[in-house]
């Protein structure tokens, strides 16, 4: 199909569908002329992934591209794929405050810092999780935890244990579902789209499930 009909069959428009090319967000069609290509299937597929990630994911067109690349590369491996939709989606979850401590292996200037940086690798350490010391996770919880006691709150934190084990329980569900694809390619897709459209799941569930606890909480019951 020309680019034409593969505007009609995702609703991408043209411009943008030649944006996401020049990008490397979706492969290049086959040539058929100089000013010519086609496009099948594989790229309506791409395209709708790359909307997903972007428009509901919350990407950025970096972010994006790093996030599809295993998927054109057969030998990334489905650990490496996941850890790299992990970096991609972390900063949304909330970046360090100082540009030093957002470099790999640079640790915080300020003694807040450091300090909140210590204690989410103790709690990490005292929950026996297996991850990538000062990585990017590690950074986020470090910077959420200084948030939280600059902001007065430090009681949020009594309630880290209970995210953590909501988080063990879904983490596990999310690597079985994967692992059920028998075919590579959609074993790598499964995993970047349960990395990235997991967390806008997550976060809109958990909408959903405060306003129900809110109405069941607060609201007074209906006298029949």
């Amino acid at each position: 199909m020309r680019v034409g009909e593969l505007s009609r069959q995702t609703g991408v428009p043209v411009p943008t569908i030649k944006f996401y090319l020049r990008e490397g967000l979706v492969p290049a069609g086959e040539l058929t002329c100089p000013n010519q290509a086609q496009y099948g299937q594989r790229h309506v597929r791409r395209l709708r992934l790359v909307r997903a990630l972007l428009e509901v994911g919350g990407l950025s067109v970096a972010a994006a591209r790093d996030v599809l690349g295993p998927l054109d590369a057969p030998e990334v491996s489905l650990p490496d794929t996941l850890g790299i939709a992990r970096r991609a989606v972390t900063p949304a979850c909330g970046a360090p405050a100082e540009p030093d401590a957002d470099r790999a292996g640079a640790p915080p200037a300020d003694p807040a810092g450091r300090a909140a940086l210590d204690a989410a690798a103790a709690w990490v350490v005292e929950r026996g999780w297996q991850v990538r010391p000062g990585g990017p996770a590690c950074a986020s919880l470090a910077q959420l935890i200084r948030t939280l006691h600059e902001l007065g709150r430090p009681d949020l934190l009594e309630l880290l244990d209970e995210y953590a084990t909501a988080a063990e329980r879904l983490a596990a569900a999310e690597l079985a579902l994967v692992d059920r694809r028998a075919d590579p390619d959609g074993r790598l897709e499964g995993a970047v789209l349960g990395t990235v459209l997991g967390d806008a799941l997550l976060a809109t569930l958990r909408r959903l499930a405060q306003e129900d606890a809110s109405r069941r909480t607060f609201t007074a019951p209906t006298v029949l």
